[in-house]
């Protein structure tokens, strides 16, 4: 059973409390330990004492409470090393190296000082019998002020872990021109930046602070990244930080009001940004001077993201286009390319692709025909089943289309050549050009070649009629290990409703 120490203390907050441990199995200890400390003060805080009579009471309770901060520790209790085996417990399974521990005995036999100080983490040792109320005093004054400058640098290695991480999530966004997510990786490692320059402690901040990073649109303000209560994107936002957001956008400037702080960071595309921060304690002069400086950074950082936002839906949209002007070449269906690209997106997360892989398979999926350009009309156009020598003219457009992008060095183009060269390769390494097989054809590759067969069985050509999805499906399944790799086939097909949805939302 554990007791909590009953002496009246001054009415404070917790963490206006040291909280010390007792472990003894003699409840006249505890009894002399609180009255002697009954009237302890340190740095302006006083204690909380907490009692447990057992080395497996004591487990519970550091369990319990894991910023005790002093422990005074007996050794023989329910066994004659039960002190030491809790302090092996405490150090080495729950990592806790920052409580002090003053190991306490009755029987100094059983645990000799020299032996227990050089093979535990004990940071002092007492006889009980030589350990007066002014010795409890000064022990216990140093060991609070030794666990306060060990949380101290602890913290002080947290916030610069902090920022760092919160440093590098804001070059790593800006850094990488075809992230679709860029602008809200930067915007998570904004959160940190400002947390750590307002000198805010990241656990706490989640538990009862809430940051938001938001952008504000025509119909409001949209949430980009949050954390603590605010992590769900999707949450409508409360009205005091809604008044708050509009105070600031309207004044056109970062406000501190209250415990609150909202940093406003226009751009020279006219959109607004504005960060969030509740929970925030008194800050000085030079505290709001660096965030005014970090605010003038921001502003530049968002007008660059917002620039390789435009350029990247530029490019997008000029692929789109000349995947398009390839298809009505071809005369093949209108939104053939755009379906390709949506499908290669859909399975390539299927298939745990990184999101930027993702995304540049997205992009280059309707280069995939490029070659085509090249063909004759009289080949590519010829309503009937082509004959040998015009087979063998047709099967040169992924050669082509390969070598249209080859010299290329932007990540993009290079996919674009695998993508051309390689989507009409097959798994069992009959296809063409190179007749590559297995994995040796490049996932990309196997990817498109999967959902371009798909598209245009499911869809009306020139030489044939739309078949029935049951029949495609049949078709696939016979190609298992074929043409197609077996892994991903069995993806697409067990994710059937949401590739329809994609061949529903561009019919042609």
């Amino acid at each position: 059973m554990f007791k909590k120490s009953t002496q009246k203390t001054p009415k404070q907050a917790p963490d206006q409390f040291w909280k010390v441990l007792i472990v003894d199995d003699e409840p006249e200890v505890h009894t002399i330990t609180k009255v002697a400390l009954n009237e302890f003060e340190f740095d302006e805080k006083g204690l909380t004492l907490l009692s447990a009579y057992s080395g497996n009471e004591a487990k519970s309770m550091i369990e319990a409470h894991p910023d005790i901060a002093l422990i005074y520790l007996d050794v023989v209790m329910e066994s004659d090393d039960a002190g030491l085996i809790f302090v092996k417990y405490l150090r080495e399974e729950l990592k806790n190296k920052f409580v002090r521990i003053v190991l306490r005995t009755g029987q100094p036999g059983q645990a000799p000082e020299r032996k227990v100080i050089v093979n535990y983490d004990i940071n002092d040792y007492k006889e009980k019998t030589d350990f007066d109320s002014t010795k409890l005093f000064t022990t216990t004054l140093a060991g609070l002020r030794a666990y306060r400058d060990i949380m101290e640098v602890e913290a002080a290695r947290k916030s610069l872990d902090r920022y760092r991480l919160g440093l590098e999530e804001v070059i790593n966004a800006s850094a990488s021109l075809f992230e679709i997510r860029s602008l809200q990786k930067f915007a998570r490692g904004l959160l940190d930046q400002i947390a750590c320059i307002l000198h805010l402690d990241q656990d706490t901040l989640l538990v009862r602070s809430n940051r938001w990073t938001v952008a504000e649109s025509h119909s409001g303000f949209e949430v980009m990244a949050g954390t603590g209560n605010f992590s769900d994107a999707t949450a409508a936002l409360p009205q005091k930080v809604s008044a708050l957001l509009t105070k600031a956008s309207q004044a056109h400037t970062s406000i501190f009001e209250n415990d609150q702080f909202v940093g406003y960071f226009p751009t020279k595309s006219g959109k607004v940004n504005l960060i969030y921060l509740d929970g925030v304690d008194a800050l000085d002069e030079l505290d709001k001077r660096m965030i005014q400086v970090f605010s003038s950074n921001v502003t530049i950082a968002f007008d660059n993201l917002y620039l390789d936002r435009e350029i990247f839906d530029t490019q997008v949209e000029i692929i789109d286009t000349l995947g398009d002007v390839v298809e009505s070449r071809s005369k093949e269906t209108a939104y053939h390319v755009k379906r390709v690209s949506h499908l290669s997106r859909l399975l390539g997360r299927l298939a745990g692709l990184s999101e930027n892989d993702v995304d540049v398979l997205f992009m280059s999926a309707p280069m995939h025909d490029v070659g085509k350009v090249a063909i004759p009309d009289r080949v590519l156009l010829k309503p009937g089943k082509l004959d040998a020598d015009e087979w063998e003219i047709m099967k040169t457009h992924a050669e082509i289309g390969q070598h249209i992008f080859s010299k290329s060095h932007r990540p993009v183009l290079q996919a674009a050549a695998i993508v051309a060269g390689q989507h009409h390769e097959k798994f069992d390494g009959s296809g063409y050009p190179n007749g590559l097989k297995g994995e040796d054809i490049h996932i990309y590759g196997r990817i498109v070649a999967l959902v371009d067969v798909f598209d245009a069985l499911i869809h009306k050509r020139c030489y044939k009629k739309a078949w029935p999805l049951d029949k495609v499906i049949a078709e696939l399944k016979t190609q298992e290990g074929k043409h197609f790799d077996p892994k991903l086939l069995n993806l697409f097909l067990d994710n059937m409703k949401a590739v329809m949805t994609i061949v529903e939302a561009y019919p042609d």
